[in-house]
């Protein structure tokens, strides 16, 4: 597990500012359940002054990306729209004295949230300028302009640098060769040489072996009770939408839930999973599939 300051686990179990504002007039959106992070940042702004008179937030992701949130809205209270603007991902990071390299993800999304409601505030619709063709990462769904300006903003320089400020490039690594052209763009911009060699990733081994032992070096047994226990956690917040999760199987990177109750052809269920997945990869530090049951492969099923 990561090293987390004592001011990230301050903000983490009692967080600032959660919940919605009342009487806010600007409300900014990012992320998606689907991929496992999601926030909503809502502010109060007068309208004579433009200073953020109260801010609060909503979030579904893991304690990096409340922590984050809740520093956030600390940090922009008391500020003018244009000076709210100025904060970047960094000063959130330094706010909670330190993110680890693979949390830095959840103050960018924080920094989008702020852009999104100063969009909102201004009547205009603040756009994450997906373009078409521009997805890089699809396991995320991150794009060739956030990847460009995180990159420049915070002088990343490799894949590995990317994947933590964006998660993209965290996954199945099909985004690689993407990322490195991009980070060869903004380098070259700077006059600087992308080197490829400079501080590569590293390797994970796909066989069937380490597949079951996992990055953490966990048995299956062991990484199965870690997903189980992942599962009881979120439980209650589904039986209390009349819905249940039950695990059927794990095989290799993927596992099978079962869907119940009003779970069951739920229009939200995929986004149900994705927040499952998320929690589980972060529980156990490598990337893991959710997947309902009903793709679980024949001959598992007729066994």
């Amino acid at each position: 597990m990561w090293d987390y300051s004592e001011t990230v686990k301050e903000h983490f179990y009692n967080p600032r500012n959660a919940g919605a504002v009342e009487e806010a007039n600007a409300t900014g959106d990012v992320g998606s359940l689907s991929c496992g992070d999601a926030l909503r940042l809502t502010l109060k702004v007068n309208p004579d002054t433009e200073i953020i008179e109260d801010a609060g937030f909503q979030t579904f992701g893991c304690g990096s990306a409340i922590a984050s949130s809740s520093a956030l809205t600390e940090i922009i209270k008391g500020l003018t729209l244009d000076d709210a603007l100025k904060v970047s991902n960094q000063d959130i990071a330094d706010y909670l004295e330190g993110l680890p390299p693979e949390k830095m993800h959840c103050s960018v999304m924080g920094r989008e949230a702020l852009q999104a409601a100063v969009a909102n505030y201004h009547g205009e619709e603040w756009s994450d300028d997906h373009e078409e063709g521009a997805l890089i990462c699809k396991c995320f769904a991150v794009d060739a302009v956030l990847i460009e300006d995180t990159v420049r903003a915070n002088n990343l320089k490799t894949v590995e640098d990317v994947a933590h400020y964006t998660k993209a490039g965290g996954g199945c690594a099909s985004c690689h060769e993407g990322i490195e052209e991009i980070l060869a763009k903004v380098l070259a911009e700077k006059g600087e040489s992308f080197d490829p060699n400079a501080a590569p990733m590293p390797e994970i081994e796909t066989t069937p072996e380490t597949l079951a032992a996992g990055a953490t070096g966990m048995t299956n047994l062991q990484r199965i009770r870690r997903i189980e226990t992942v599962i009881d956690s979120i439980r209650p917040q589904l039986q209390m939408d009349k819905g249940d999760a039950e695990l059927v199987d794990v095989i290799g990177d993927s596992v099978y839930l079962k869907m119940t109750g009003a779970c069951s052809g739920c229009q939200m269920a995929a986004m149900t999973l994705g927040g499952i997945q998320q929690r589980i990869t972060e529980e156990l530090g490598q990337f893991i599939k959710v997947l309902p049951d009903t793709e679980l492969p024949k001959a598992q099923t007729e066994g």
